[in-house]
């Protein structure tokens, strides 16, 4: 007989309902940067994040889509970008995926705030911004597709799902 460790059945149903995904996906279009920002705010609202919190979250992924509209899809409005929420105990998790150009944040550079001052250049901090707003920031590059994380610790564990994630 195997030896299988198989977790009690109470257990399995307790981390089910301690996590909830919600997706979307959209064409590569600055048009639907709104409804991404509704969405994200939808849940993170039921998530009990703060208005501050909130409006952090909504920036970065805003920043983050138009990153991907602008560099990886050059700009194309028919290319897809998938947006997953993913609501933990913890934490509260914005996955962004596209399948264009890869980004590598090896080779980034922070650009010199002075010198874009001076030349009164538009663009170019996005990146930094989105890290400095968001508690974790990951990206990864899967082959057929490029995956962002951006994550906001929730302030205690006890943060209680939306209804709709227990169904």
């Amino acid at each position: 007989m195997e030896n299988v460790r198989r977790c009690p059945p109470h257990k399995r149903l307790e981390q089910a309902v301690s996590r909830a995904l919600y997706t979307l996906r959209i064409p590569s279009a600055t048009r639907y940067l709104q409804t991404v920002r509704r969405f994200v705010e939808r849940h993170a609202r039921a998530a009990g994040l703060s208005e501050e919190a909130i409006e952090q979250l909504k920036l970065a992924v805003d920043e983050a889509c138009t990153n991907i509209i602008k560099h990886a899809y050059k700009g194309r409005p028919d290319r897809p970008i998938d947006i997953a929420v993913l609501i933990e105990p913890d934490r509260f998790i914005v996955r962004i995926r596209d399948q264009g150009e890869a980004f590598d944040p090896a080779h980034y550079r922070a650009p010199d705030l002075p010198t874009l001052i001076r030349q009164r250049q538009g663009g170019g901090l996005g990146v930094r911004l989105i890290r400095q707003l968001m508690d974790e920031v990951t990206y990864q590059s899967r082959g057929a597709y490029n995956e962002v994380r951006l994550i906001k610790y929730l302030a205690s564990s006890g943060t209680a799902l939306p209804p709709s994630a227990s169904a």
